[in-house]
């Protein structure tokens, strides 16, 4: 999005100047901006095309031929949110527009599709029994159950692929052979896929213990394997490194509003009546950032919850950090969010 200036044009501009502009940008698109910044439409090499094939002058403005109403997204669009809207019109550009409908970038699919990749590990959680949704689970892993057409374990990792990671461990315990043969090595994402296997359960940090801890050599996701999230992975990832400590633990806002009339008193006296009052707690979303150190200090066959092993990093007085969540999230726990998981999936995937 740095060189979209180069694109732009004015209206009244003649198409043969718009067509100069559009060659030597090789951006592959114009924007026709106004004296304010407003975006009143686009040309592209399609445009163009259609307007010779009309046997248009090249003498008329750029009103004439443009797109007057393209598509846009906003600031607050994920990549993949971008991503999906290109490939579902056939767009090679996005332009971005703040609130007031200024242009402030121009997204690309050639970018979108050209990520970095990132070298940090990422580990998914996927040994739990799923009880609470039985009998869905007597013949499935939880993390495998479909939400739309794909396992749940499935649109966790490809949330991970598309920001550019490709180095991912899973970690198994109930009906591993089915999580194994269908992610295999990874190779069919273009990702490397290893297992580290529980033979008994290890509470929720206890797998860290089982990792080679030698090729942790950077900060590392963890994840439970039955969430759903659009979280922006990449903006945990910075908040991190912004933020040193041993750990990042990811939180969402709960809001509990209490049935009764809450009273507040001294002694016997009553000093005020709260009337059916809103309680806001931070809780634990399930998602970490762990650096290397942290990983191996949990030695093989621990069993320890990841509360207790953050737990115990506060009390050595070493950093736990937390990453408030806005984004979608789901814990996929009882039959009731398994069935909200399905009518809300297309907005996750979309971002």
């Amino acid at each position: 999005m740095k060189h979209w200036e180069a694109a732009v044009v004015a209206p009244g501009t003649s198409l043969e100047q718009a067509i100069q502009v559009l060659d030597k940008a090789a951006l592959r698109i114009v924007l026709v901006i106004d004296a304010e910044g407003q975006l009143l439409g686009t040309l592209t090499d399609g445009d163009v095309r259609r307007a010779l094939i009309r046997h248009q002058s090249l003498a008329v403005a750029v009103e004439e031929v443009m797109n007057p109403r393209p598509q846009t997204a906003t600031r607050e669009w994920s990549k993949e949110r971008m991503l999906s809207t290109m490939e579902e019109l056939q767009l090679l550009q996005l332009p971005i527009l703040d609130v007031q409908g200024r242009v402030i970038g121009l997204e690309s699919l050639h970018d979108l599709l050209n990520k970095p990749r990132h070298d940090n590990p990422v580990f998914l959680m996927a040994g739990g029994f799923g009880k609470r949704l039985r009998p869905l689970t007597n013949d499935c892993p939880k993390p495998m159950l479909k939400v739309g057409d794909k396992p749940i374990l499935e649109l966790i990792l490809n949330n991970f692929i598309q920001a550019g990671f490709h180095r991912f461990f899973i970690s198994t315990h109930y009906m591993p052979e089915l999580i194994r043969s269908y992610f295999g090595d990874g190779r069919q994402w273009g990702v490397s896929i290893r297992y580290i296997h529980e033979e008994e359960p290890l509470g929720t940090g206890g797998a860290l213990g089982l990792l080679p801890h030698d090729e942790i050599d950077k900060p590392m996701f963890m994840m439970n394997g039955d969430l759903l999230t659009s979280l922006n992975v990449l903006s945990l990832l910075d908040f991190h490194r912004e933020h040193p400590g041993s750990a990042t633990m990811c939180v969402r806002e709960y809001d509990y509003q209490v049935p009764y009339g809450v009273i507040e008193s001294e002694g016997h006296c009553i000093r005020s009546i709260v009337e059916k009052p809103t309680q806001r707690f931070f809780i634990n979303a399930g998602i970490y950032l762990l650096e290397p150190a942290l990983v191996r200090s949990v030695a093989p066959g621990t069993r320890i919850d990841m509360p207790t092993l953050l737990e115990s990093e506060i009390a050595e007085n070493r950093a736990v950090n937390m990453f408030p969540i806005h984004e979608y999230w789901l814990d996929i726990g009882r039959m009731d969010d398994f069935d909200r998981a399905q009518t809300e999936v297309g907005g996750i995937t979309k971002g």
